[in-house]
């Protein structure tokens, strides 16, 4: 099959938007910034500062970084970062450190997350020091909306790339009734076409109306799209 890098978006009314596909896999930086440098070409502001949530893919941010700068704001997936961590851990643990994690994360105020999960780091040190590392790594950007002063309800909206990939399951069934892909083009303009149905059922982000204090903590105007999420797709 065909895999594809995905950008989402989402406007200042909270609804989102397909802002482009390119073909291959977040693990390359250089597809990454093809679909990053044709998003650019068609306006999109790199004087601008945009809120990236993005999973771990070291070529996914260094083609974020190649073109929007080293300072990009980032926050990085919760979902990814649990999955990554529990991991490296027996079964046994699991549960316990999954409700840890989410208990630090779902905190209300920065200062006090902040400290929650730095128990969850001593306490992972206990059981696995690659676990630990695994949320060291990440540390400070699983808490990005946090110290922006992101509400609650635009916090659980935000907070992971499920944005986009919720979706992914209707592409994949569509694509799946074609038989034989002629070409990448083909399969380029069916994923395309697809999308952009999915994203006529799209609904509002859960506490957009909370988005004018995150731009005014990004420090911007708000009359751009704020959230930026690439991922992948498999047509």
């Amino acid at each position: 099959g065909y895999l594809f890098v995905v950008a989402l978006g989402v406007d200042t009314r909270g609804r989102k938007h397909i802002l482009g596909l390119w073909e291959g896999a977040t693990e390359n930086a250089t597809v990454c910034k093809m679909l990053l440098g044709e998003l650019v070409c068609r306006g999109l502001r790199v004087d601008r500062r945009y809120l990236w949530v993005i999973d771990g893919s070291k070529a996914l941010r260094k083609g974020i970084e190649e073109i929007f700068g080293a300072d990009v704001v980032v926050q990085r997936c919760h979902a990814h970062k649990e999955r990554n961590i529990l991991d490296h851990l027996p079964k046994k643990h699991q549960g316990t450190v999954r409700m840890k994690l989410r208990a630090a994360w779902g905190m209300k105020d920065y200062t006090e997350a902040r400290a929650a999960l730095s128990k969850v780091v001593e306490h992972l040190r206990t059981l696995s020091e690659a676990a630990a590392k695994s949320l060291e790594e990440a540390f400070e950007e699983t808490l990005t909306l946090h110290r922006l002063g992101g509400s609650e309800r635009l916090r659980r909206s935000l907070r992971t790339t499920n944005a986009i990939e919720n979706n992914f399951s209707l592409t994949r069934r569509a694509c799946r009734n074609v038989k034989r892909w002629r070409s990448g083009e083909m399969a380029w303009r069916w994923a395309g076409a697809v999308l952009l149905e999915v994203e006529k059922r799209f609904h509002r982000i859960k506490g957009y109306r909370d988005l004018g204090a995150l731009l005014s903590a990004l420090g911007r105007l708000p009359d751009e799209a704020t959230v930026l999420a690439p991922r992948e797709e498999v047509a």
